[in-house]
């Protein structure tokens, strides 16, 4: 026992200036070996301190400021390469708290785990944060998993099969599996909250989209893909499918309340053709899926008026007339 302990003495020192120490909470020697004392119940020489602060310095490259170079105590800084700013972190959990498309039960346990990168004055910060959301995040308990194992595909450029399910109301709200898909699996995005593949389906002629967490039971088949597909077609359709509605691309033109431009140029990207038609006015040329650019039409139905094509126009015209 007393080798292990000996043997873990850098360890104990480096958990202590992680937790414990910043540029506004510096240690003293005795402070360190007091609190090796507490939490570990080992008794450290301060000349051993010394020696193995010195070790992490030189030999382990970690940045601590020295009582010799401050006056004042010990302290160890953030590595800019790999540790996270305070910031950062609280990104982090937000995005975990308030996504989707992970269970409560994971996105606790990745919050936990990021809060564990801080230290004690650091995660005091975080003693009444509350998440206030709807309850709106799946039941999927398998997203980080299929995650990993489309990942895990697409390097192996393997087939993946899974179930999908869709929501139903039938004798109440129900899940069902609507069918088993076979495909060529491509990239993952995220949109909108969600996660995607892009995929080739087994006998289908173009890309489809799936949500993540819609899928059960995937498994990664000794299969290859039907189809080697170019990265710039996989970015070419993820930049034009709006929103993950599939179908066929056009060129779609249309004029836009000025208000909605950072709307725009969110969904639709920097390389679209803009136009200012006048102080309140632009115009807007897109290549884009009917289906996707029909929803975003829709939900901005006072401020976008549809150019071209005409199909489209069409369709949002039978759409209004119904509601009249």
């Amino acid at each position: 026992m007393e080798l292990y302990e000996k043997n873990g003495n850098i360890l104990y020192i480096l958990n202590i200036l992680k937790k414990y120490s910043d540029e506004e909470h510096l240690l003293q020697i005795k402070d360190i070996k007091e609190k090796i004392k507490e939490l570990y119940d080992v008794d450290i020489d301060p000349r051993t301190i010394r020696r193995n602060i010195n070790l992490l310095k030189e030999k382990f490259a970690y940045d601590i400021s020295t009582y010799a170079e401050n006056k004042e105590g010990y302290y160890i800084l953030r590595d800019p390469e790999t540790d996270f700013e305070p910031g950062e972190i609280r990104a982090i959990i937000d995005q975990f708290s308030y996504a989707n498309y992970i269970t409560s039960s994971v996105a606790n346990g990745i919050i936990k785990k990021c809060k564990n990168m801080l230290n004690i004055y650091e995660n005091e910060k975080f003693k009444d944060y509350k998440i206030i959301a709807n309850d709106t995040k799946t039941d999927n308990i398998e997203v980080i998993k299929n995650i990993e194992d489309i990942s895990k595909a697409i390097y192996e450029k393997k087939k993946i099969e899974f179930t999908y399910w869709k929501y139903e109301l039938n004798n109440g709200l129900k899940k069902v599996n609507v069918n088993t898909i076979k495909c060529s699996p491509y990239s993952i995005i995220y949109s909108m909250q969600q996660f995607y593949l892009i995929c080739l389906k087994d006998g289908a002629p173009t890309m489809y989209t799936y949500r993540l967490d819609r899928m059960k039971k995937l498994n990664i088949l000794d299969e290859s893909l039907s189809k080697r597909v170019k990265q710039k077609e996989v970015e070419n359709y993820i930049k034009t499918n709006i929103a993950m509605f599939g179908g066929d691309n056009e060129e779609i033109e249309f004029n836009c309340n000025m208000e909605l431009l950072d709307m725009v140029i969110e969904q639709f990207g920097k390389d679209i053709v803009l136009t200012k038609v006048d102080e309140h006015t632009f115009k807007a040329k897109v290549n884009a899926s009917i289906n996707g650019f029909k929803f975003f039409t829709l939900r901005n139905l006072e401020n976008v008026k549809i150019v071209k094509p005409s199909k489209l126009k069409d369709q949002i015209k039978k759409i209004i007339s119904n509601y009249k």
